[in-house]
């Protein structure tokens, strides 16, 4: 489902070249649940993006789901995520002026497709089916990120990458979060990408990849 091969991305900071990511290499295979895992600075959030298709390598390849990202212009790589791709963000990112139910409904509008009955669904299946008519401020942070999951699984993605979805909840409501996460996983087959720095969260992914300093320092799924 997902392959890096070399992948590097460096910067210039201070006139200095600055190295975030150095030769990963390593395939995750379509259902699969990876977490990547770090320290503060180690280049989780860059190689995510990277693996996303949100911006381009210095230098090293990903294949997602088949395609070679370096190949596509900005456009298909739009087009290809949108296809193919969910979200999910330490920060919700949900639409503050629509209901729990109509920002579920978006990415299926956007598509041109019946969109109320697949996010009441959702809702329902994420212990959210009352809540459905209430405005984000009107949730906590975990029914907020609970929408947030059941909006990025309502196009049925073929993967889906979480950047630390739960850094700004609390230990009991992030793990429930991660469960949820790794349900429909199994449910749907959907391939997960967690980045968390969170190494309980992470004992819950069925493979760990660790970096530091760019580099990755252990995979179990080696």
């Amino acid at each position: 489902m997902l392959s890096c091969h070399n992948l590097t991305q460096t910067y210039l900071s201070g006139g200095r070249q600055l190295t975030v990511l150095n030769d990963i290499t390593f395939s995750l295979e379509s259902g699969g649940f990876l977490a990547i895992v770090g320290p503060s600075g180690s280049g989780k959030t860059t190689l995510l993006g990277l693996l996303a298709g949100l911006d381009r390598p210095t230098r090293g390849q990903v294949i997602l789901d088949g395609h070679d990202l370096g190949t596509l212009t900005e456009d298909q790589r739009a087009r290809l995520r949108a296809a193919k791709v969910g979200f999910v963000f330490q920060s919700f990112q949900l639409i503050p002026t629509l209901t729990a139910r109509e920002n579920v409904q978006v990415p299926l509008e956007l598509r041109g497709e019946p969109a109320e009955a697949r996010a009441n669904e959702l809702l329902e299946r994420v212990g959210l089916g009352e809540r459905g008519h209430h405005y984000p401020a009107q949730l906590s942070g975990g029914e907020q990120q609970r929408v947030a999951l059941a909006r990025a699984f309502s196009t049925r993605p073929r993967i889906l990458f979480a950047d630390e979805p739960t850094g700004n909840l609390d230990a009991r409501t992030g793990a429930t979060v991660i469960g949820l996460m790794r349900d429909l996983n199994e449910e749907l087959g959907t391939t997960l990408v967690l980045v968390t720095h969170d190494l309980t969260l992470a004992s819950l992914a069925r493979r760990t990849i660790r970096l530091a300093d760019g580099q990755v320092v252990e995979d179990t799924g080696q």
